[in-house]
């Protein structure tokens, strides 16, 4: 079973109100955000919450994978399906620390899941209301509750810090190859 399906018994603590159980799953997310930077990844998590149990998780891994579809969302989804032995996630709540893209979006569409709780909007390719709104569009047959905003300072600036960080490391590499000190 790889590394990240999960078959647990982690769940939330309980008596904690909904706003409060939603903070708890995204720092869960945003420790999962922090190894996939760790790995030289977008730091992106998520995790899969049923019945106030952590189902699946997940982190970006599209550079180390080589592969498109390798986002945190989309690992979730995947393990949870194997998780519960259905890719229809009914009544599941996906935490993440970014807005999730369109294919992101989309397959939480296909799989039913009721809640989407994100971070830090993303401007760019948001497709949960940004951008886009996919997870509530009118025209699909499933529509998610959307929550936005939970951890966002935390969030945007671990993704701002890294895209800064890879800004500078390839302005750097330029400069050494310009400079011969390093051979291409």
């Amino acid at each position: 079973m790889p590394e990240a399906i999960l078959k647990t018994d982690q769940a939330c603590p309980k008596d904690l109100s909904q706003e409060e159980q939603d903070l708890f799953w995204m720092q869960y997310a945003y420790s999962l955000a922090e190894k996939a930077e760790s790995q030289g990844e977008v730091p992106v998590g998520a995790v899969l919450v049923l019945a106030g149990k952590l189902i699946a998780e997940g982190w970006n891994r599209s550079i180390q994978s080589h592969d498109a579809t390798g986002h945190a969302e989309m690992m979730a989804l995947k393990n949870a399906g194997q998780a519960v032995e259905n890719y229809r996630l009914i009544d599941s709540t996906l935490y993440v620390t970014l807005e999730p893209c369109p294919m992101c979006a989309s397959a939480m569409v296909h799989a039913r899941v009721a809640r989407l709780v994100y971070a830090a909007p993303d401007l760019k390719t948001g497709a949960a209301g940004s951008v886009f709104n996919l997870v509530a569009n009118e025209n699909l047959n499933h529509k998610l509750e959307i929550v936005s905003g939970v951890l966002q300072a935390e969030c945007s600036a671990q993704l701002s810090h890294f895209f800064k960080s890879r800004r500078a490391h390839h302005k750097e590499i330029k400069r050494q190859l310009k400079s011969g000190l390093i051979d291409s």
